[in-house]
């Protein structure tokens, strides 16, 4: 938490691990021993609160599950303490092969594995036409939160994420009857 209040106090660029040791009562050695780059301690930091933070129920009504799931990530990214952290996080892995190739294996890929999972339940439960192409359906519906959130307009409102989501739903289940 020492790393995210940093963050959000400095601003990503003017973090350093020398702070995070400072606030958080160690040495700087000890912040080594567990992460290489100050990009891998907020993203651990990040994916903490991202893991606490961003629920994804199962009310058996899929579109009610991607709006409470959408919305979740988007006060997640928003949020003045991890918000700061994520969007540095997001700046630095375009130059970072290191930290691009951590955040897919410890935030995305374990993240969208549990976007699939729900999504098969309701191919299962009849409420998504079971020939979509869920990698490409997943895309559709979290990559505009991500384009809104790098241009420094994200999604705040939940029509907005009710809108999105209906949009995308009703596209992949008219794929079915074409």
């Amino acid at each position: 938490m020492a790393a995210l209040e940093l963050c959000a106090e400095n601003g990503y660029s003017k973090v350093t691990i020398e702070a995070i040791a400072a606030r958080a009562g160690v040495s700087k050695k000890t912040i080594y021993r567990w992460w290489p780059t100050k990009g891998a301690v907020l993203l651990d930091a990040v994916t903490e609160q991202v893991v606490s933070d961003t629920t994804f129920p199962d009310t058996g009504d899929i579109d009610v599950d991607l709006c409470t799931h959408i919305g979740s990530l988007v006060k997640v990214f928003t949020a003045p303490v991890a918000g700061a952290a994520y969007t540095g996080i997001l700046a630095e892995l375009l130059h970072d092969e290191q930290l691009a190739k951590a955040v897919n294996e410890e935030l995305v890929i374990p993240r969208v594995a549990l976007v699939y999972e729900r999504m098969r339940r309701a191919q299962e439960q009849g409420q998504l036409p079971l020939d979509i192409d869920l990698p490409l359906a997943v895309e559709m519906l979290y990559g505009p939160l991500y384009y809104r959130h790098a241009l420094g307009r994200p999604l705040h409102e939940p029509q907005r994420i009710e809108e999105l989501v209906a949009y995308v739903m009703r596209g992949l289940r008219a794929s079915a009857s074409s």
